[in-house]
C-alpha cells in the first residue's frame, strides 16, 4: 500500500533515529502506533529499509515453508500476550528478512536472534542489522530445526509457519528442554495446536496467533 508523504517523511525520521540509536522502545512504539493499521506494515519496511525481497532458495529444505513476513498488527499483539520486556531474549525460528526479530527487539529492547535457512535472506538481514545500527539482533545461518535447541539463552521463541510435521514436533521437543531449566514462552502464528503437557495457551482461542507459557520447571 503506498504511503503519502507525511508517512513517508515519518518514516524517515524513525529510520534516522534508529541508526542514530536515539530511538527508545516507547517512541518507537508511539511513532508506529500513530499510524492507521492499514498502512503499518508498509511504514515498518520503510523504516527497516526492507527494499526488494530476495528470491527463495532453490534448495529450500522439504518441508520449510517460502519466505513470508508477519503482519505488523499480528506481531504488536504477540509482544503483548507474551509480555516480551528487555530482560528476555527474542528467538524467531525460520526469521526470513530479520523483519519480526527486528522489529520486537526495537519495540521491547530485548536482544534478538533469527534463525535461518536461506543464505540470500541471512546475507539481506545482516545487511539490514548493519546499516540500522543494531548491535542487539544477529542472524544464525541454518536449519532451525538443528538449531533452536541449540539456544538456551532464548526465552520467547517466535514461529510463523516455519514448518511444520515431523520438524515442529522436534523443534517443540528440543524446546521442552529448555523450559525444564526456566520459564519460556512460545509463540505460534498459523500452525497447528502445539499439544504439549506444558504448554498453556495463554491467547484467545480462534486466533491465528496463539501464546504459550511453560510450566515445566525441575
Amino acid at each position: 500500500m503506498l504511503l503519502e508523504e507525511p508517512h513517508r517523511q515519518s518514516a524517515a525520521a524513525t529510520r534516522a533515529l534508529l541508526e542514530g540509536d536515539a530511538l527508545g522502545p516507547d517512541a518507537f512504539r508511539t511513532a508506529l502506533t500513530g499510524v492507521p493499521p492499514p498502512l503499518r506494515d508498509a511504514w515498518v519496511d520503510l523504516v527497516l529499509d526492507t527494499g526488494e525481497v530476495p528470491p527463495d532458495d532453490a534448495d529450500l529444505p522439504r518441508g520449510c515453508a517460502p519466505y513470508l513476513p508477519c503482519s505488523v498488527d499480528t506481531l504488536l499483539r504477540m509482544i503483548d500476550h507474551a509480555r516480551v520486556t528487555s530482560d528476555d531474549v527474542f528467538v524467531d525460528v525460520g526469521a526470513g528478512l530479520g523483519r519480526a526479530a527486528i522489529l520486537t527487539h526495537v519495540l521491547t529492547g530485548a536482544p534478538a536472534i533469527g534463525i535461518e535457512v536461506q543464505a540470500r535472506l541471512v546475507s539481506a538481514a545482516r545487511e539490514r542489522c548493519a546499516r540500522l545500527n543494531l548491535s542487539r539482533f544477529s542472524v544464525v545461518h541454518g536449519d532451525a530445526v538443528r538449531l533452536t535447541g541449540a539456544l538456551p539463552i532464548g526465552s520467547v521463541f517466535f514461529l510463523y509457519c516455519p514448518f511444520s510435521g515431523a520438524r515442529l514436533h522436534k523443534v517443540l521437543d528440543d524446546l521442552e528442554a529448555i523450559a525444564r531449566t526456566k520459564p519460556i514462552r512460545v509463540c505460534c502464528i498459523d500452525l497447528p495446536a502445539a499439544t504439549r503437557p506444558w504448554l498453556t495457551p495463554v491467547t484467545p482461542p480462534g486466533s491465528e496467533l496463539t501464546v504459550y507459557r511453560s510450566t515445566l520447571r525441575e
